[in-house]
C-alpha cells in the first residue's frame, strides 16, 4: 500500500488490512504464515524549518500481529513465532537532511526514517518492524542437537551413521598441546 503525499494533503489515511503471505519479502530470516493484520493511520506533518522551508513529514502509527516462521539456529527446521507490535514512526523525504557539513545527531533524529518518490510504502515499514521483533536467535527447543557436520543430517530426528574418522597424525601435536599449557600463577608475599 503506497501512502502518497497527495492523499495525505486531503486528510489522514486510515488503514485496516489483512496482508496475505508472500506479499512482503522478509528474506531468509522469516516467512509469514497466515495473514498479517495491521490497523493504523498515516498523517502529514508540516515541519517548519525557517521562514520559507516546510518539510512534508509522514507520521505512521499502527498495531500489527501475525504468525511467522524462522529457521532454528542449529537444525534449520522452521520455528513458529506469533508476533505483534505497534509503532509510531516519522518519515522525511529522502535527502532532505543531507547537507554540506557534518553535524551530531540527537536521539530523536536517530528514529526518523525516509521515504522517496512522493510516498511511503506500508509493506516496507511492516517488514522492518517484523524483522526487528523476531528473536535474534531462534531455537526449535533448548536441547536442539543441530546438524551433523559431515552429512548434514538432523541429529534431532535420527542418530547419525557417519563413521568417526581417525584423527590425522599431523594434528596429534596440537591435541595434547592443551594439556601441556598451564596457567601462570603468581605468588604474592605479604
Amino acid at each position: 500500500m503506497l501512502i502518497t503525499l497527495l492523499d495525505l494533503e486531503r486528510e489522514p489515511v486510515c488503514f485496516d488490512l489483512e496482508i496475505p503471505p508472500g506479499a512482503i519479502d522478509y528474506g531468509e530470516d522469516a516467512k509469514q504464515v497466515g495473514n498479517l493484520a495491521v490497523q493504523g493511520q498515516a498523517e502529514l506533518l508540516r515541519e517548519h524549518r525557517g521562514p520559507k522551508e516546510i518539510v512534508p513529514d509522514i507520521r505512521a502509527r499502527a498495531k500489527w500481529s501475525g504468525s511467522f516462521e524462522a529457521p532454528c539456529a542449529r537444525c534449520i527446521d522452521p520455528v513458529r513465532h506469533t508476533l505483534s507490535g505497534d509503532f509510531d514512526l516519522l518519515y522525511r523525504p529522502l535527502g532532505i537532511d543531507a547537507g554540506p557539513t557534518e553535524r551530531a545527531l540527537v536521539v530523536p533524529e536517530t528514529e526518523i526514517g525516509y521515504y522517496q518518490e512522493g510516498g511511503l510504502v506500508l509493506e516496507d515499514v511492516l517488514r522492518e518492524q517484523v524483522l526487528l521483533t523476531l528473536p535474534v536467535r531462534t531455537l526449535c527447543r533448548p536441547d536442539c542437537k543441530g546438524l551433523c557436520p559431515r552429512c548434514g543430517g538432523n541429529l534431532n530426528t535420527e542418530p547419525c551413521t557417519c563413521e568417526t574418522a581417525p584423527v590425522d597424525a599431523r594434528w596429534s601435536a596440537l591435541s595434547d598441546l592443551r594439556s601441556r599449557i598451564r596457567p601462570e600463577t603468581k605468588e604474592t608475599n605479604h
